[in-house]
């Protein structure tokens, strides 16, 4: 039935009417990871989405700019470090997020027990913000002029010395040129954070024995979220902090990814192909999500018919999802693999439910990659799969076959058409094992200590391969094995910055009276995982925690009572929630924690229905979004409130 769908869509409105969206568990799941990419190179589309425009697609521009490719992601050597700056992130919280830290909460701790400095940057003054040694309210969206100005003070002062730089580092000069318009005077401004505070952060980071830089969520999921990723990495890399202990560091993991995918680092990995309706440019052979809902809207050829979805819930997990969930009923087909009926699957023609995570073996091949330490570790099933489940590769896999085979490409009998699938996701793990740079197979391992799948099973809790080591310049995917400052578009944006400081702060309202707006940003929580781990009773217990948190100064100016319920409009949607007054806010920044909005009618998610809350991608803009890469812009965007009417 699946395959007759996908058959029947494409036959009539070509390749490019279906679309497939793959959310976020999938890089949680090993047989996924393995059988996913096959699979969409069966479908023959070029309006592929998955979360990763929705979260972390600034971290692989800028890596594949900067290194040569998109996964050679540098992590804070946290356990090494003398200084660390948190921009938009809350570790406390994520449990490291693109930085696999078991333990974070003590690792932070011990920065500071052997002397050193933890400080946080943040619209809101977070989980990680209340434990650092330092927290100062930054604009949502305004990180991009605090970092510029931090490169520009560096500069001035001359706090580096570039003799002292990595030989295989080029465009310094060009850095240096560029940054002399973004004084902290300037940009004191618009971020919020006064000159001597930006200054003294900028030397501080200078003088430390070593430091760190690090972003996430906050700081990708913004206007300028590739501007500002490229400046971490940027700042790192000028301050002598990458590839050193201390700083900024890569892994040499057991599986290494990115040397299995060295291919995907070549001309035109960005921009391939773009969007019918915006042109939105493509990267990694994805389109960025916040164009899903317009490509089906909007009639001609191309328009998406038909939607495959595999865990995923883009109605709660992309900006202007109640677009996305009107439009969902009108599709000619759709299925999904998943195991929920939620927001999202309940529109579907057909659900395919695979295996559940207690039934699957695990291997993690991405976050070893972007792991503090250089770790291994395989987990077993918990409990045996039931006879007449399947699991998610080997949905994968049959419906490849079935689609080639409705295609008239029938492989010989017995044998798949991809001999890359006649092996189980164990089969290839343990050829990664092998070949990877702690392998039995590797030159390294030939003396028979290096890893094999059987080997890392015999150690249920993991084997520590060592701390992080320098790796460069041998590890860059580069052609000349050069890193150079400049490569990509981030200068000619720059540039663009240049001419709005004389627009700002007026941009940063869409009316002229801009007393009327706040900012809305997102905020995570412990005991939540997007918009999956709702329907746990263990993990929903406790206080409601879908609120709108505000200051005080802002509740009272919006005559807003604590607990009282306040309806918050955006130019795309309303929702309605209880507030929280807490000082925790920034004046003029509001919070709603995403992930949230079950009460639609069809789902089938009775614990998460009790508590329903409120979906924040409700609010979001699907105009909104990062120029430079497409990835939605989750932070900072224009809100009102008022109180609710009944």
């Amino acid at each position: 039935l699946v395959v007759e769908g996908i058959h029947g869509v494409q036959e009539q409105h070509g390749n490019d009417g279906l679309g497939i969206f793959l959310g976020n568990p999938n890089v949680h799941n090993l047989g996924s990871m393995l059988f996913t990419a096959p699979f969409n190179r069966a479908l023959r589309t070029r309006n592929r989405y998955s979360a990763t425009s929705t979260d972390q697609l600034p971290h692989h521009v800028a890596a594949y700019f900067l290194f040569g490719h998109p996964l050679l992601l540098p992590v804070p050597d946290i356990d090494r470090t003398q200084y660390m700056l948190i921009i938009g992130a809350n570790p406390l919280v994520s449990n490291g997020s693109m930085m696999t830290a078991a333990g974070v909460a003590t690792r932070l701790r011990a920065i500071q027990s052997r002397g050193g400095r933890v400080v946080v940057l943040d619209p809101r003054r977070t989980e990680s913000a209340a434990a650092a040694d330092e927290h100062h309210f930054v604009r949502p969206g305004r990180d991009v002029f605090l970092l510029l100005s931090m490169l520009q003070t560096i500069f001035h002062e001359g706090l580096i010395h570039p003799e002292q730089l990595p030989v295989y580092v080029d465009g310094l000069d060009a850095l240096r040129q560029i940054t002399m318009d973004f004084p902290p005077a300037v940009t004191a401004p618009l971020t919020g954070i006064p000159a001597q505070v930006t200054e003294r952060l900028a030397r501080d980071f200078c003088a430390a024995d070593s430091a760190v830089a690090y972003g996430r969520m906050g700081a990708s999921t913004q206007q300028f979220g590739g501007m500002v990723q490229w400046l971490i990495n940027v700042l790192n890399i000028i301050t002598s902090n990458l590839d050193r202990s201390g700083g900024s560091m890569f892994t040499t993991p057991a599986v290494d990814v990115v040397a299995l995918t060295g291919g995907m680092a070549k001309p035109g990995r960005m921009g391939q192909w773009h969007s019918r309706v915006r042109g939105l440019p493509s990267f990694g052979g994805e389109l960025p999500a916040a164009a899903l809902a317009e490509e089906m809207a909007t009639p001609g050829p191309g328009q998406i018919r038909g939607l495959i979805t595999m865990a995923g819930n883009p109605v709660l997990s992309t900006p202007g999802g109640a677009q996305l969930d009107e439009l969902l009923p009108h599709l000619d087909f759709m299925a999904a693999i998943d195991i929920y009926v939620n927001e999202t699957t309940r529109h579907a023609d057909v659900i395919l439910p695979p295996t559940c995570g207690l039934e699957t073996a695990h291997y993690d091949l991405l976050f070893h990659n972007i792991a503090v330490r250089n770790t291994a570790k395989y987990s077993p099933p918990l409990l045996p799969a039931a006879d007449d489940t399947r699991h998610d590769w080997q949905i994968l896999g049959e419906l490849h076959q079935r689609l080639e085979a409705r295609r008239g490409h029938q492989p010989p009998a017995g044998k798949s058409r991809d001999p890359f699938q006649r092996l189980s996701p164990q089969g290839l793990l343990d050829l990664a094992l092998r070949f990877g740079p702690h392998g039995l197979w590797h030159r390294q391992g030939r003396n028979g200590a290096g890893l094999t799948l059987a080997k890392v099973k015999r150690a249920p809790h993991g084997i520590d391969l060592g701390p992080l080591q320098p790796v460069l310049p041998q590890r860059l995917f580069t052609a000349d094995k050069r890193i150079d400052l400049t490569a990509g578009p981030f200068l000619d944006q720059v540039r663009q910055l240049q001419q709005q400081l004389e627009t700002e702060p007026s941009v940063t309202s869409p009316s002229p009276a801009a007393d009327q707006w706040l900012h809305l940003i997102g905020r995570r929580h412990l005991r939540s995982n997007n918009s999956w781990m709702h329907n746990s009773p263990r993990l929903l217990r406790g206080k409601p925690r879908c609120t709108l948190l505000i200051h005080p100064r802002d509740a009272a100016r919006f005559a807003v009572a604590d607990g009282a319920l306040v309806d918050v409009h955006s130019r795309v949607g309303v929702v309605r929630l209880p507030a929280e007054i807490s000082e925790e806010m920034m004046p003029g920044v509001v919070s709603i924690p995403h992930g949230w909005g079950h009460d639609r009618p069809g789902v089938h998610l009775q614990v998460a229905a009790t508590r329903p809350g409120v979906s924040i991608n409700d609010l979001t803009d699907p105009g909104l979004i990062d120029e430079l890469t497409g990835n939605a812009a989750f932070s900072g965007v224009p809100v009102q409130i008022k109180p609710a009417v009944a």
